[in-house]
């Protein structure tokens, strides 16, 4: 484990740096802008490179050596944090600014993080797998609770440069942990085919093997819509509480803090029971009482009720995900995992940038409008979502978490996706 928890170290340094910056860069975009557009648009730009190398990437990861993709990764990250400071400190920064590092670090940071996944079993004895497992989640999670405190504290004293500055030492610490570090290689097998052919038969093979279990299928576009849905909600999740909290960091670090503890605790929760023996009931209810979460969110007006119901919500948060992999693990025969999972990844989150690229123009154009003194929907809902910077966006926020609400619920009226647990493991595709 030597060897793993060197570079674990490294890159959990590397993640609580990289989300403090994320933390960071949503609090000043909002003070730059006082729009919900360019959150959500720094959301949609650092997805949408993910999606376009998804299928190449792993093809990458088996060629080329993992090690000094990991570097790559951390190093273009780097200097993209060494651009956005210098720019900072010489009063030429800009919001599209923003979007190319989202674009580049999303890029790079997915294929460090598929060669970093890639590299552990080689780098960890088989009996430790379970071990390396629990220390990942740990990494992400922790990560998750302490960076937006952290940064919310450290932004209200020395704004962004500070932030900045601290992600350029992580980096550092990433870089000289792998550097230390001796990652071996996997052995190449034959290439039978061309890499063009390899991934147009991988996309084709997903979407042929899904076609034969409609229950899969069904499973895929509830999460498609979901997916839709949460993104929608979340981007503008920062600019609502912001807007509604006098631009307070303090208390959306707080409360982005306490979704993380609450995620934490439902990741152990499941480890220790295994979720429910339904796994569709998973999905179906824990989703929808996340929705209830969201709504919530928007209409609450103290701080404490909405830590409180981000602990809830967070908690709730692992277990749709969890018990849709655990479905799609026991349906899927291991030999066509990999071509069924790169299908499955491409197509739900399609949905992920769409959501964020929408929310914000409808935030700003259409919903803040109307709640404003004076506006269209003022005098129907002002009561209930007051009025002034953020009614629009909480008024927006609690339709989608609605929708989202309606499809958890409606899914038990769907036989498909209700008997997906039991529904016979699909014929072996040619």
């Amino acid at each position: 484990m030597r060897t793993f928890l060197i570079i674990w170290l490294g890159q959990f340094a590397s993640l609580l740096g990289s989300e403090m910056t994320n933390f960071a860069i949503t609090i000043w975009a909002w003070e730059v802008t006082g729009q919900a557009t360019p959150l959500s648009f720094i959301l949609a730009v650092t997805q949408v490179p993910r999606l376009l190398i998804s299928l190449f990437a792993g093809i990458w990861v088996d060629r080329f050596n993992r090690k000094y993709l990991m570097l790559l990764g951390d190093t273009v990250a780097g200097l993209s944090t060494v651009a956005l400071l210098a720019l900072f400190l010489t009063d030429n920064l800009q919001i599209w600014h923003l979007y190319v590092s989202g674009a580049v670090n999303g890029l790079f940071g997915y294929l460090q993080g598929l060669a970093h996944s890639a590299s552990i079993s080689l780098i960890v004895p088989a009996q430790h797998y379970a071990r390396a497992s629990a220390f990942e989640s740990l990494q992400m999670s922790g990560s998750y609770v302490v960076a937006p405190a952290l940064a919310g504290t450290i932004y209200a004293i020395t704004g962004l440069s500070g932030i900045l500055t601290i992600d350029l030492i992580t980096f550092g610490i990433a870089i000289a942990s792998l550097s230390l570090a001796s990652i071996p290689q996997p052995t190449a097998p034959p290439h039978h085919a061309a890499a063009a052919d390899t991934v147009f038969h991988q996309l084709t093979f997903g979407i042929h093997y899904l076609r034969n279990h409609p229950s899969l299928m069904t499973l895929l576009l509830f999460f498609l819509i979901s997916n839709l849905i949460d993104s929608a909600s979340f981007s503008i999740l920062p600019a609502m509480v912001l807007a509604r909290s006098g631009d307070d960091s303090t208390v959306l670090g707080m409360l982005f803090s306490f979704f993380g503890a609450g995620g934490l605790l439902g990741g152990l929760t499941l480890s220790i029971w295994g979720g429910p023996k339904r796994r569709i009931h998973g999905v179906l209810i824990a989703g929808a009482v996340w929705k209830v979460g969201l709504m919530v969110l928007a209409l609450a007006q103290q701080t404490s009720v909405k830590i409180g119901t981000a602990l809830v919500s967070g908690f709730c948060s692992p277990f749709p995900s969890s018990c849709s992999q655990a479905i799609w693990r026991a349906k899927v025969e291991p030999a066509f995992q990999g071509r069924v999972f790169a299908t499955r990844f491409l197509l739900t989150q399609l949905a992920t940038p769409l959501g964020a690229a929408i929310a914000g123009p409808l935030a700003d154009y259409v919903f803040e409008p109307t709640m404003q003194p004076g506006g269209k929907l003022t005098p129907i809902l002002g009561g209930t979502f007051g009025t002034g910077l953020g009614a629009g966006m909480a008024l927006q926020m609690s339709i989608f978490a609605l929708l989202g609400i309606v499809v958890a619920v409606g899914g038990y009226g769907i036989k498909q996706l209700v008997t997906v647990d039991n529904a016979p493991s699909p014929p072996l595709a040619n």
